[in-house]
């Protein structure tokens, strides 16, 4: 009876968890189109900066104020060496995202990200020359094929903004990639990942912000109608991309790996028809097919990674190669290490 109790209480916290996980992610995304929409402000790199400071601060409190969850000491000297280079290809990430928000609705560009998987596979295979068996590249063909039909079918498709979501899977499959090495020895969860890296990106991201974009933010203060309540909204969006951390760090806590990338999936589908209702931009019924099969190909990747990894677990056998046994790709998904 009380096993029953214990259970039922856990699947309860895995939904709330998901829940509000798909709110705080929605909200972040509908938020930043609605700034460069509805409100003018055409100014990602800006944007950007105002999530990294509010994080910086959010994670400082979290952290140093409130001991929410205990700092990860890191030395000065891997501070530079390892946590730097991590937080400026994060920044990248970050900024490709919101840059490719501008200038593509939030359907194309949730859709383009869920490309990260083959990305990620194909740098490790092509860098790295990482083995990887067949089941692997087979789950591949539905994300890729999807992706394209997509893209052929987007009413409303821009090079540039393609270009830059397409990058910005790159940038987060490298930083992925990254994470395994330079922050080796280091189990970072995602507040004290946002507590070292935000500072970095923001040092990193303010002064191209400023020279590219400064004299337009100026000319857009002077010119918007109705200043007080948009930088209200914009600030509000920096509070809500911390609160995005925080609600990843306490569904990676509260779900399985499986559960965590089913709901992945599903919170992109959530993403894509929230963002219709609101922005009514134009979908066609080929573009939606395409956006199905790319969501389904992310599941069923995750599923034979899933798989692969348990057989691996189990049996490894002492005779197998190392490279067979490493052949499953990095994705991340439990590191929830994103801004």
């Amino acid at each position: 009876m009380e096993d029953g109790k214990m259970g039922n209480a856990a699947t309860i916290r895995a939904v709330l968890a998901i829940l509000q996980w798909w709110g705080f992610n929605v909200t972040v995304i509908i938020i930043n189109k609605w700034i460069f929409q509805k409100l003018e402000f055409k100014f990602p790199l800006t944007v950007s900066c105002v999530h990294f400071i509010c994080s910086s601060i959010g994670a400082y409190i979290a952290i140093k104020v409130l001991k929410t969850k205990p700092l990860i000491e890191v030395a000065s000297e891997d501070r530079w060496r390892r946590i730097f280079p991590m937080s400026f290809v994060f920044c990248i990430n970050i900024v490709l995202g919101n840059v490719s928000l501008r200038y593509i609705p939030v359907s194309f560009m949730q859709t383009i990200k869920s490309f990260t998987p083959a990305t990620t596979v194909i740098l490790q295979w092509l860098v790295w020359r990482k083995y990887f068996e067949w089941r692997i590249w087979a789950s591949l063909i539905p994300i890729v094929g999807g992706i394209m039909l997509t893209s052929v079918t987007e009413l409303s498709f821009n090079t540039f903004g393609f270009c830059a979501a397409m990058v910005g899977c790159l940038a987060t499959s490298t930083k992925t990639i990254l994470a395994e090495s330079l922050l080796h020895g280091y189990k970072f969860d995602s507040i004290n990942t946002v507590y070292y890296m935000a500072p970095f990106a923001t040092m990193i991201l303010s002064i191209p912000a400023i020279v590219l974009e400064g004299s337009g933010v100026v000319s857009w203060l002077y010119t918007y109608d109705s200043v007080a309540p948009a930088l209200v909204i914009i600030i509000t969006s920096g509070v809500l991309a911390f609160c995005l951390n925080f609600s990843i760090f306490y569904v990676i806590h509260s779900t399985t790996a499986v559960t965590f990338n089913v709901a992945g999936n599903l919170k992109v589908a959530v993403a894509v028809l929230v963002s219709w209702m609101i922005f009514r931009n134009p979908i066609s019924a080929m573009n939606a097919v395409g956006c199905t099969i790319t969501l389904v190909g992310c599941t069923f990747y995750g599923y034979v990674r899933h798989l692969i990894s348990q057989q691996a677990n189990a049996a490894p056998g002492p005779g197998t190669p190392r490279s067979r046994m490493e052949m499953l790709p990095l994705t991340g998904e439990k590191q929830g290490d994103k801004i």
